[in-house]
């Protein structure tokens, strides 16, 4: 059985990573497609900058957020409120060390959609965003679901970014990974395993339906 600090810390997860990934296909929708529709090297610099959460140590990353969003940081030093050691802190670590999760999906549905009912569209008189919300929207639908589903399972379980940039404030920061961490710094194995069934039982949950339309869309 979960505790009440824990139930805390999960629905802190659940709804850092519902906030991150509504943030997500918000600006990585337009992106997504602006790059699908590009060649050349500005795209494969951009593409590189997007998948760096993916190689870098999420602690480098914590690190210089950290720095960026701290109380000496740019932001305050401009008047802007420091978001270090808050919820909203977190949401802005989150958005960028999930980007890659989220966007390269969505680069790859958009790139796979028939050029030619695009071009159809355009000769019935469909602007570009007519285009984009009629047909490339509805044919990367198998794609977005997967952003969607890879971005909020990645945010549920990260740990160092989190860690660095918010702390284990109850009720804000502290969320399901730093409270299993904590329960396993001070031996509670069993609290710990009780957490983490569940975050191993809610991935599962989202990603084998996911897995499973994928391949229905592709057959």
């Amino acid at each position: 059985m979960l505790g009440a600090a824990d139930l805390q810390a999960l629905g802190v997860s659940l709804l850092l990573a519902a906030v991150t990934v509504i943030g997500l296909l918000a600006c990585g929708l337009p992106l997504a497609w602006w790059l699908a529709r590009r060649d050349g090297t500005g795209k494969a610099w951009l593409e590189a900058v997007i998948a760096l959460p993916l190689v870098l140590p999420p602690t480098v990353l914590g690190f210089y957020l950290l720095l960026l969003l701290g109380k000496t940081g740019p932001l305050a030093a401009v008047g802007l409120p420091p978001l270090a050691f808050s919820f909203g802190g977190l949401v802005v670590g989150s958005m960028i060390y999930s980007l890659p999760f989220v966007v390269q999906p969505l680069i790859t549905g958009f790139e796979n959609i028939d050029q030619r009912r695009l071009d159809a569209a355009a000769t019935l008189g469909a602007g570009p965003r007519d285009r984009f919300f009629s047909v490339a929207l509805p044919g990367a639908r198998s794609a977005i679901i997967t952003g969607a589903v890879l971005g909020f399972a990645h945010t549920l379980g990260e740990f160092g970014v989190v860690l660095m940039l918010g702390g284990s404030l109850p009720g804000e920061t502290r969320v399901a990974s730093i409270a299993i961490y904590q329960h396993v710094e001070s031996m509670d194995l069993a609290s710990a395993h009780a957490l983490s069934a569940v975050l191993v039982v809610i991935s599962l949950v989202l990603l084998v339906p996911t897995y499973i339309l994928r391949r229905r869309s592709r057959s």
